[in-house]
């Protein structure tokens, strides 16, 4: 089983130190806070917030989960060359049509680096 990086894994001191190590793996979930049952819900995930991950053939972002709870509901699989080789942010947007209340988290694999989990974010499905 391979080790899962979280942010709550990282003292506050170390995170200041090597933001820019931890930002560009640490994926982010953006999605509004409120759903509708039954209704198309965009979800987007962006590994890294201020800083770009590189593209190599040796080191990239491999793919990236949408989770809810223990249920992986969507991932996106990257070869390595699809940001074209150049160092940048990979984000993905996953439409998904839920049917009650989430709690989204997701995960990026980093062929250098491991796993890691971003912070949840509960969503309120409506009728």
């Amino acid at each position: 089983m391979p080790r899962i990086f979280t942010a709550t894994d990282i003292d506050k001191e170390e995170k200041e130190i090597r933001k820019d190590y931890f930002d560009r793996h640490m994926p982010v979930v953006i999605c509004d806070k409120n759903a509708g049952k039954g209704e198309k819900f965009a979800v987007k995930i962006r590994v890294g917030t201020n800083y770009s991950h590189p593209d190599d053939h040796n080191h990239y972002i491999k793919y990236v989960q949408l989770w809810n709870r223990e249920t992986l509901i969507a991932q996106a699989d990257f070869p390595p060359g699809t940001m074209g080789n150049k160092s940048s942010q990979v984000e993905v947007i996953f439409n998904i049509v839920p049917k009650a209340s989430m709690n989204l988290r997701a995960m990026a694999y980093c062929t250098n680096h491991g796993l890691w989990q971003s912070e949840p974010v509960s969503v309120m499905c409506e009728v």
